[in-house]
């Protein structure tokens, strides 16, 4: 596994662990909320009782899906539940398509709702730490972010991403950026 494919997937990882629910997002189906519990749930456990939650909270929001495709955080839960299962299994020949699902499952999602700060924040997060061969954009990534903290100043995930957005062009005098450079 390359050093830019280790960081991509921990990069996923770290943005999935710090999803911070805010009152503005979607409520979504009973299955969904099911299942993007089923997936910060997953964090607690071992990796060997991990993927046994993760298969059942994707179940559950492809479920979520299939009933109601205009299911916003459905569409979250499928990202959330599907991201953890490809850090879990790391780099391998499934890379692109999972990378692929991962980002038009986000697109669906904000599509559906545009000012799901969580959804920007996972979509800026992933576009920032991917590695360009798999679709990493640090320029779009930043303007998600930034957007994300306008809808949600307290969304600590979106800060902690956009602050390394910023210092990785070198923005460190810019106010969210000033954290993350002293």
């Amino acid at each position: 596994m390359t050093r830019a494919s280790q960081a991509g997937l921990l990069a996923l990882r770290l943005m999935l662990m710090s999803r911070i629910a805010i009152a503005a997002e979607p409520s979504g189906s009973p299955m969904a909320r099911e299942s993007l519990t089923m997936c910060e749930r997953a964090e607690d456990l071992t990796d060997t009782e991990k993927p046994v939650i993760l298969d059942r909270g994707l179940q559950l929001a492809e479920a979520a899906v299939a009933a109601d495709s205009g299911d916003a955080r459905a569409h979250f839960a499928v990202f959330c539940n599907l991201g953890k299962q490809a850090e879990l299994a790391g780099l391998g020949l499934n890379s692109l398509a999972t990378v692929r699902r991962l980002r038009q499952e986000l697109d669906l999602a904000l599509g559906l709702s545009p000012d799901d700060a969580d959804a920007l924040a996972a979509k800026g997060a992933l576009l920032l730490n991917l590695p360009r061969l798999l679709g990493g954009d640090p320029a779009a990534a930043e303007q998600l972010l930034r957007r994300a903290v306008v809808l949600n100043p307290q969304n600590a995930a979106a800060r902690r991403y956009l602050a390394q957005a910023l210092v990785g062009r070198g923005s460190c005098d810019e106010t969210f950026a000033q954290v993350a450079c002293r």
